[in-house]
């Protein structure tokens, strides 16, 4: 009977970003996926890059800004190993906001109207005040087929289409997980399910979905920055690709896209960059995001000695994807986090 170190439930970019992180630390890994890997929220996503103060928690903020700092080399690496180019941009963001959002404590560069027209020469005047904010953005799809392929590099086993029902254990621990196909056994299991992580064992774990849609076009002016104002941000990718998103809606499961939605973010987007009226649409989504109580993920140990969770990370899961698969597996192989992960832990939400 084959076994592991480790058994990872979800192979979004969490889940396939620690299988890496724990095979550099000489771990035996599985990766158990329901459907694809890479393909529910990891899939859906923007890809911006952002630890601004002004959205992100406090208590996130160490976390956001020391994964932000990690993001060139974790890319680097992931590229080198996989030949997949991720399109990561480092030229910036403009953030629209009004003056009143704008005097809450933002460390950013305010951009003048002269200057914001040369930056974005197809933007309208946004009547806001205008910021600029160093930070990356990437391609999470590339991002995600470049850690799959990573992983796989690294002799990561995959299971694919396979559901956990549960997490097998003895004399109170862990030892594996059982799946609609078969038993897998490890000593240790590490949740990634994303929004579905609450739905496996018997610890609970209060995730949910929380729906995004988005559209993409392509056609429109070129754009340089990621554009950010209050009803609407854009993205753009380096082959000329345009991302505009997104809704925060609590549907459940329901992955289905509204045509007045995707409709009205569209006309969002032509109202800050009008040239963007006669861009083709090419595609439009939604993802499920893994959202909790209180927007912040869950990250440590569990009350079960060998059941770690890694989810509930909600908008930042890309961002986060670095920081999460270095302090985890620091966790996993019995070491101390470099960070405090206190505010993470499973156990702020009882039993």
């Amino acid at each position: 009977m084959k076994t592991w170190d480790v058994i990872i439930i979800g192979g979004g970019i969490i889940g396939l970003s620690l299988s890496i992180a724990l095979r550099k630390r000489g771990a035996k890994v599985l990766v158990v996926e329901r459907g694809e890997p890479g393909r529910e929220a990891s899939h859906a996503a923007a890809g911006m890059l952002s630890d601004c103060a002004l959205e992100t928690p406090l208590a996130l903020q160490p976390l956001a800004r020391a994964s932000a700092r990690m993001y060139p080399e974790f890319v680097h690496q992931l590229q080198d190993e996989s030949g997949v180019n991720v399109d990561l941009r480092d030229q910036g963001t403009l953030l629209f906001l009004s003056a009143e959002h704008a005097g809450r404590g933002l460390e950013a560069e305010e951009i003048s109207a002269g200057r914001l027209a040369k930056l974005e020469p197809a933007l309208a005047d946004p009547k806001q005040l205008a910021f600029f904010l160093k930070e990356r953005s990437i391609d999470p799809r590339a991002l995600t087929t470049a850690a799959l392929k990573a992983a796989k590099h690294r002799d990561v086993d995959i299971s694919s289409g396979t559901s956990v029902i549960g997490v097998l254990l003895s004399d109170d621990r862990v030892v594996g997980v059982d799946t609609d196909k078969s038993s897998y056994h490890a000593p240790v299991v590490v949740n990634c399910a994303g929004a579905w992580a609450g739905q496996i064992s018997e610890y609970h774990l209060p995730t949910r979905p929380v729906k995004g849609q988005m559209l993409c076009v392509v056609g429109g002016p070129a754009l340089t920055h990621v554009l950010r104002a209050p009803d609407v941000y854009l993205v753009p990718r380096s082959e000329g690709r345009v991302l505009i998103g997104a809704t925060v809606e609590e549907a459940g499961y329901d992955k289905r896209t509204d045509a007045d939605t995707i409709q009205r973010m569209h006309r969002a987007a032509v109202a800050l960059v009008p040239g963007l009226e006669r861009a083709r649409v090419l595609e439009s989504w939604a993802g499920l995001r893994p959202g909790t109580p209180d927007d912040l993920p869950i990250l440590g140990g569990t009350n079960t000695p060998g059941y770690f969770v890694a989810a509930g990370h909600f908008r930042d899961g890309i961002l986060l994807a670095p920081i999460t698969a270095r302090v985890m597996a620091q966790i996993v192989t019995g070491g101390k986090p470099e960070l405090d992960l206190t505010p993470f832990s499973a156990k702020r939400f009882g039993n």
